[in-house]
C-alpha cells in the first residue's frame, strides 16, 4: 500500500476561532504538517502556493461559507479532499457540503476523535487520488514512448523498402535506355513541384514512391522491343503502352506502395483524355501522375540523347505552356513556372554527381525549400 511521507502529508485548517486553530493544529501535528488560515481568502492564497492533501474547514466562515472553497479547489487543487464541521444552526448544511463535493461533513458538537477519523479517510481518499494521477502520467508518459519507437521503427523499415526500391529501379535503368541520373531527377523534380503545390505528408511519400517506381511495368517489356535501337512498330507500340498496366499489377497487393500505385498506372495519362491506358481526363487523373508528367516531360526535354542534344531550360518551359490544358494539367504547369530556374539546376547537378551515400529524397528536396524560404525572407 502506498503511503505518503509525513512531509508531504499537508493538511490545510481553516477556522475563524485562534482557540480552535490551535487546538486541531496540535492535535494533528503529530502525524501531518499542518498550516492554519482564518478565512476563506486566506486559505485560496495558501492553496494557490502548494498542493495540501486534506483541507479542514469549518462550514461557517467570516463573509462565506465554506462551501465557496469547492469551485475553487476543483480548478486550482482538484486532488485536495475537503472535509466540513457543521455547527448545525443551519437545517440542511451537511446535504447542501456533499452536494457541493464534500468527502466529510463532521457534525458539532464534535469529538477529537471523530475529526481525526474523518482526516484519515480523507488522507487515504488523497492517496488514491495521488495514484490515479502518478499512474495516469506514467502511462501517458510510456504511451508516448512507446509511440515514438514504434515511429522510428516504422521509419526505418521505410527507409529499408526505400533502399531496396532504388536498387531494383537501378537494375531496371540498365535495361532501358534512359540517361544517368535520370530516376533520382525525377523523383526530386516531383517533389519539388508537390511542394510548390502544397502536398501534405502523406502525398509527397506517395508521390515520392510512385516517381521512382514510374516504370516498373516495364518489367514486363520484351528486351527486344525495350532496347530496339529503331522506331517501334505499331504493334510493338502496344506491347510497350502495357508497362503502366503491368506496373499496377505488381504493386497493387503491396499495402506500402498503395498510394504510389496509382501514379505508376496514371502516369501517361493526359489532360485532355487523349493519354493511356485508361484514357483519363483531367482531374480524374491521380495529382501525382498529373505531376510526375510534367516533370518527366522536362526531364525528357533536357537530357542528351544519342539521337540529339537536349533543348534548354526556356524552350522546355515554352513546350510545357503549350501543351497546358491539353497533355498538362494548367494548374501544375503554372506551379512549375513559379519555381525559380536555379532549384531545377541544383537538383539535375546532384542527380549527375557520383554519390555514395545513402540518403532521402524526402530530406533533400525538403532542405532546398526550407533554404530558399529562408532566401525569399532575406529579400
Amino acid at each position: 500500500m502506498f503511503d505518503l511521507p509525513k512531509s508531504e502529508r499537508k493538511l490545510l485548517i481553516i477556522e475563524q476561532t485562534a482557540e480552535k486553530r490551535t487546538l486541531l493544529k496540535s492535535f494533528f501535528a503529530a502525524k501531518y504538517v499542518c498550516d492554519e488560515a482564518d478565512s476563506i481568502g486566506s486559505a485560496l492564497e495558501k492553496i494557490k502556493e502548494q498542493e495540501y492533501c486534506v483541507i479542514l474547514t469549518a462550514f461557517s466562515l467570516p463573509s462565506v461559507s465554506g462551501l465557496e472553497l469547492i469551485p475553487f479547489l476543483q480548478t486550482a487543487s482538484p486532488r485536495s479532499v475537503p472535509i466540513f464541521i457543521s455547527d448545525n444552526k443551519e437545517e440542511g448544511n451537511t446535504v447542501r457540503a456533499f452536494r457541493a463535493g464534500a468527502f466529510e461533513v463532521v457534525q458539532m458538537p464534535f469529538t477529537l476523535k471523530k475529526v481525526e477519523m474523518a482526516v484519515a479517510k480523507a488522507f487515504s481518499q488523497f492517496e488514491v487520488r495521488y495514484l490515479k494521477d502518478s499512474y495516469q502520467y506514467h502511462l501517458e508518459e510510456l504511451v508516448s514512448q512507446r509511440t515514438a519507437e514504434l515511429d522510428k521503427a516504422l521509419e526505418d523499415v521505410e527507409n529499408s523498402y526505400r533502399m531496396t526500391l532504388k536498387a531494383l529501379v537501378q537494375a531496371l535503368e540498365t535495361r532501358d535506355s534512359e540517361t544517368h541520373g535520370h530516376s533520382e531527377r525525377v523523383v526530386t523534380f516531383s517533389l519539388r513541384l508537390g511542394h510548390e503545390l502544397g502536398l501534405d505528408k502523406e502525398a509527397l511519400k506517395n508521390l515520392e514512391l510512385g516517381a521512382l517506381l514510374h516504370d516498373i511495368g516495364k518489367i514486363g517489356v520484351p528486351d527486344a522491343i525495350l532496347r530496339k535501337p529503331a522506331a517501334l512498330t505499331p504493334e510493338e507500340w502496344d506491347k510497350m503502352k502495357l508497362h503502366p498496366l503491368h506496373g499496377q499489377r505488381i504493386l497493387r497487393n503491396i499495402p506500402f506502395l498503395e498510394g504510389a500505385t496509382q501514379l505508376v498506372a496514371q502516369h501517361h495519362e493526359r489532360w485532355d483524355g487523349s493519354g493511356y491506358p485508361y484514357g483519363l481526363r483531367g482531374e480524374d487523373i491521380d495529382i501525382g501522375a498529373r505531376i510526375f508528367a510534367v516533370v518527366d516531360a522536362l526531364d525528357a526535354m533536357v537530357s542528351n540523347r544519342v539521337y540529339r542534344r537536349g533543348c534548354s531550360y526556356q524552350e522546355a518551359l515554352e513546350e510545357l505552356e503549350k501543351h497546358a490544358g491539353t497533355q498538362f494539367d494548367p494548374l501544375v504547369v503554372a506551379a512549375f513556372k513559379v519555381i525559380p530556374k536555379e532549384d531545377w539546376e541544383i537538383l539535375r547537378e546532384r542527380s549527375l554527381s557520383d554519390k555514395q551515400e545513402i540518403y532521402s529524397y524526402q530530406a533533400v528536396v525538403a532542405e532546398l525549400v526550407h533554404s530558399r524560404q529562408q532566401l525569399e525572407m532575406i529579400h
